[in-house]
C-alpha cells in the first residue's frame, strides 16, 4: 500500500513540478500527507524519489524546492595544458579487451571468462569468512601474509626437478593483481630509458606497463612456436638489455607453448648476457591439453622473475598476483611496491589463499579444463565452416583465446566496425604489437558468455570479411 501511495504522489507532485517555476517551493510534508491521506513516511519516500531523478532538492531547516534548470556551458581547462606540459611517454590506449559488452552482442573480445567458468561459490564463502577474521582490521606485511607467500612458493616448488633449490616463502611479494606486478617489476629491474626485450606480438597489458615505466621496449619475434631463439640472442647483443619479458605458456594473444628445448635455449641466453628473464605464467589455471611448466622452477640461480596472478581464474573482484624474486631483485622489487602501494588488502589476500586451498578448488579447475576445449573446439570449428579465409596458425593447447591471421589485404579497422554493426565484439590484434603489427590479425575469446553464439559470431567475421572481396 506504501509503494502504491508513494507512486502516486510522485505521479501528481512530477506534473506539478513540470508548470512549476525553478525554485518554488513545495508544500510542506505535513500538508502533503493530509492532501494525499498519507503518513509522513510514505510523502518523505516520495520526496526522496522526486530528488534521485534531480526533480527537487532539499534545504535542510528551510524546505522542498523544484530544482532550477541549470544552464550548460563548456567547461574550459586549457590552463592545464600549460601545467601539466608534454607527457613523457604517450602510453598506449587501453585495449579493446576492457571494453564492457552490452547483453545483445557476442563477446569475443574479453580477456577475461565468463561468470559461469568462475568459483563463484568457494569465492563468496571465502569473502564471507575473511570478513570474519582479524583480516578486516588488521594491517598485513608489506611483502603479504606469510600463508600466501607459502602458497605461491609451493605452486612454483612442486615442478622444481631433483637438484635444483625450490623458492622459499620469503622469496615472493603479493601484489594487486598481475598489472601492478608487472610496472614494478619493469620498474625495479629495467629502469627508464633503458630496453626491455618483449616477445613480438604480446600482452598489451605489458606494452601499457612498460611505457608507463618508461621502459624502451625492443621487439622479439614471436609465433606459435614461441619466440626465435637466434632473433633473441642478437637482441641481447645489439641492445645490451639486461631482461626479457615473456609468456612460456599459452601466451597471450598467440596461445603459443614453449617446447623444452626452446626453454632450455631461452633460459641459456638470459644466463650468458647476465640477464633477467621475466617469466609471466598468466594462464596456469588454464591448461586444457597440457600443463603449464614454469621455467622458473628450473632456475634457482635468480635469473627469472615469476610472476603469477589469481584474478582471472578465481574472480575479477580479487585481483591478487605473487612476484617470485630471489637476491637483490626480489629487495628492489619489494621497495618498489611498498612505495607504489604500502601493502594489498588483507581481505584480499585471505580470500584468495582461502579459495585456492579448498578441495573444491582442484575439482574446480578439473571441470575448468573441460569447459575451456569444448568451448575453444566449437569457436575453431564455427570459423572454419563460416569464415574460412580466417586461418589459425595453432589450436591453443591452453589459455582463454585464439589468434587468427586475417587475409593480407584485409582492412582490420572497417572489418571490427561491420562486426560491432552485426552484434559482434572482437579485438583488433595490432593492440598485442609493441610496434607496427606484421599482418593483419583477431584474438578471438573463447572464455566469453553464451557460448552458443560462436557459430552466429563466426558467421560475421565471414560475412564481414566477404563484404571487403566485393568491394
Amino acid at each position: 500500500m506504501d509503494n502504491d501511495s508513494s507512486s502516486r504522489i510522485v505521479a501528481d507532485l512530477r506534473e506539478w513540478i513540470a508548470s512549476a517555476a525553478p525554485g518554488a517551493r513545495l508544500p510542506s510534508t505535513r500538508t502533503l500527507a493530509a492532501r494525499y491521506g498519507a503518513s509522513p513516511v510514505t510523502v518523505q519516500k516520495a520526496l526522496r524519489t522526486l530528488a534521485a531523478q534531480g526533480m527537487v532538492e532539499s534545504r535542510p531547516g528551510v524546505g522542498t524546492f523544484v530544482r532550477a534548470i541549470r544552464v550548460a556551458r563548456p567547461n574550459d581547462y586549457g590552463w592545464q595544458t600549460a601545467a601539466l606540459g608534454s607527457p613523457r611517454n604517450r602510453a598506449p590506449q587501453l585495449s579493446t579487451a576492457l571494453r564492457t559488452a552490452p547483453n545483445d552482442v557476442i563477446a569475443l573480445h574479453s580477456g577475461y571468462p565468463d561468470r559461469e567458468l568462475l568459483p563463484e561459490r568457494l569465492v563468496r564463502s571465502a569473502f564471507t569468512r575473511a570478513a570474519r577474521s582479524d583480516a578486516a582490521v588488521n594491517r598485513p606485511p608489506a611483502a603479504g601474509l606469510p600463508e600466501l607467500q607459502a602458497w605461491f612458493a609451493a605452486e612454483l616448488a612442486t615442478a622444481t626437478p631433483a637438484g635444483t633449490t625450490p623458492p622459499a616463502p620469503g622469496d615472493v611479494v603479493v601484489f594487486p593483481g598481475s598489472q601492478s606486478g608487472l610496472g614494478t617489476v619493469f620498474r625495479a629491474l629495467v629502469g627508464a630509458g633503458r630496453p626491455l626485450l618483449v616477445e613480438s606480438p604480446t600482452y598489451w597489458g605489458a606494452i601499457l606497463a612498460a611505457a608507463q615505466a618508461g621502459v624502451q621496449v625492443v621487439p622479439v619475434p614471436s609465433g606459435a612456436r614461441g619466440p626465435d631463439p637466434e632473433e633473441l640472442a642478437r637482441a641481447f647483443e645489439r641492445t645490451g638489455a639486461r631482461a626479457f619479458y615473456a609468456q612460456p605458456n599459452f601466451a597471450n594473444p598467440t596461445g603459443a607453448r614453449w617446447a623444452p628445448d626452446l626453454a632450455d635455449r631461452v633460459l641459456g641466453t638470459v644466463r650468458r648476457h647476465g640477464a633477467f628473464l621475466i617469466e609471466d605464467d598468466w594462464a596456469h589455471d588454464f591448461g586444457i591439453d597440457a600443463d603449464p611448466v614454469p621455467i622458473a622452477a628450473r632456475d634457482d640461480a635468480g635469473h627469472v622473475v615469476y610472476l603469477r596472478s589469481l584474478t582471472k581464474s578465481v574472480s575479477p573482484a580479487v585481483r591478487i598476483a605473487g612476484v617470485v624474486a630471489r637476491g637483490p631483485a626480489r629487495t628492489r622489487v619489494l621497495a618498489d611496491a611498498q612505495a607504489e602501494s604500502m601493502y594489498v588488502s588483507g581481505i584480499l589476500q585471505t580470500a584468495a589463499l582461502d579459495v585456492v586451498t579448498q578441495p573444491a578448488w582442484r575439482t574446480h579447475l578439473r571441470n575448468l579444463r573441460h569447459q575451456l576445449a569444448a568451448r575453444r573446439d566449437l569457436l575453431i570449428a564455427s570459423l572454419r565452416e563460416h569464415a574460412p579465409t580466417a586461418r589459425l596458425e595453432a589450436v591453443p593447447q591452453g589459455g582463454l583465446n585464439i589468434w587468427v591471421r586475417l587475409p593480407d589485404a584485409t582492412d582490420l579497422a572497417r572489418l571490427v566496425r561491420d562486426c560491432e554493426s552485426d552484434g559482434v565484439l572482437v579485438a583488433p590484434g595490432g593492440e598485442w604489437f609493441p610496434a607496427e603489427p606484421t599482418g593483419a590479425y583477431l584474438r578471438l575469446n573463447y572464455s566469453g558468455p553464451n557460448p552458443g553464439a560462436f557459430p552466429d559470431g563466426a558467421h560475421a567475421v565471414g560475412r564481414a570479411l566477404a563484404r571487403q572481396r566485393t568491394r
